[in-house]
């Protein structure tokens, strides 16, 4: 009886506050899939940089005949300084874990390869294009032992850490998951003060029903649950919605579009997606009932 009750209030709160409660959802909906979307990015850029890193280069690039630095006043590299360098990496392992060599002509070939599209492929010369090795890391955190070692001797041109470059990639995108994140925590703040709003008119509206409950012995918290557990609805649809939303982004964008089109990076899988969607249920349902909770206590006197 008790449980019919509970429940029969519940139908009839919703019935009446029901535009606001619409409010409530959609509001809910929007805050929670642009909370799931910061979470979806935070994912991404995770596993662009496990990837990135992972495959993340040294490139030790030899003197030509129009380099002008100091360590190339002689001219070009010579074979002796060619080899020297090489037997020098190969003597680091095992911080040195691959050694690749990329002579000027191998270098001309992927230049036009990747502008093969573009005009400045027909103005490059083959000897415009240095020599250099390209040093894979075991601990790419450990460039400082490379560049001291080869920047500024005879026959190396500079020394060049594509970590540092990535790095500046993902302070970027570390830029917008927090632009993101906190466009979703302002939306949250809003969502609670809907809450707030919403508990106070229906503690309004049904004071005569309360007092009555009180009256006859009614605990607070008999009293006060059935405005919790409309809120804990609202939320929960709400956060049903931001998860088809977040499901239906990764469908049809990150899985249909963009790992199709940008093939040379990774991205996250399902069970992302499938880990974010728990803590969006759970954050909407335990906002709302903490700012109903707190609300009730003011509003509602029993």
């Amino acid at each position: 009886m008790r449980a019919r009750l509970i429940l029969s209030e519940v139908a009839i709160g919703l019935r009446r506050n029901l535009t606001m409660t619409i409010a409530l959802v959609i509001t809910f909906a929007v805050s929670l899939s642009l909370f799931g979307m910061a979470l979806l990015v935070r994912s991404q850029v995770d596993t662009m940089k496990d990837y990135w890193y992972d495959k993340v280069q040294v490139s030790i690039f030899l003197c030509t005949k129009s380099s002008d630095t100091p360590s190339c006043s002689a001219g070009a590299v010579t074979d002796a300084q060619r080899d020297q360098i090489r037997a020098d990496l190969e003597s680091l392992q095992p911080l040195v874990e691959q050694v690749y060599y990329e002579s000027s002509a191998e270098a001309y070939e992927r230049f036009r390869e990747q502008f093969k599209d573009s005009p400045i492929a027909a103005n490059a010369s083959k000897d415009a294009l240095p020599e250099s090795f390209r040093v894979k890391l075991s601990d790419p955190t450990q460039y400082a032992v490379i560049a001291s070692a080869f920047s500024g001797r005879p026959g190396v041109d500079n020394v060049v850490d594509q970590r540092q470059l990535l790095d500046r990639f993902f302070q970027v995108l570390g830029g917008l998951q927090a632009g993101a994140l906190i466009i979703a925590l302002a939306m949250i703040v809003v969502t609670a003060l809907l809450i707030a709003n919403t508990m106070r008119v229906a503690a309004f509206s049904r004071r005569r029903e309360t007092g009555i409950m009180r009256l006859v012995g009614a605990s607070s918290f008999y009293i006060q649950f059935p405005f919790l557990l409309e809120a804990a609805i609202g939320a929960a649809i709400g956060a049903g919605i931001a998860s088809g939303v977040l499901v239906a982004f990764y469908k049809f964008v990150v899985d249909g579009m963009l790992r199709e089109t940008f093939t040379f990076t990774a991205f996250i899988g399902w069970d992302a997606v499938v880990s974010i969607l728990p803590v969006l249920l759970v954050t909407g349902v335990g906002l709302a009932a903490v700012t109903a909770l707190v609300t009730l206590r003011r509003y509602l006197r029993v």
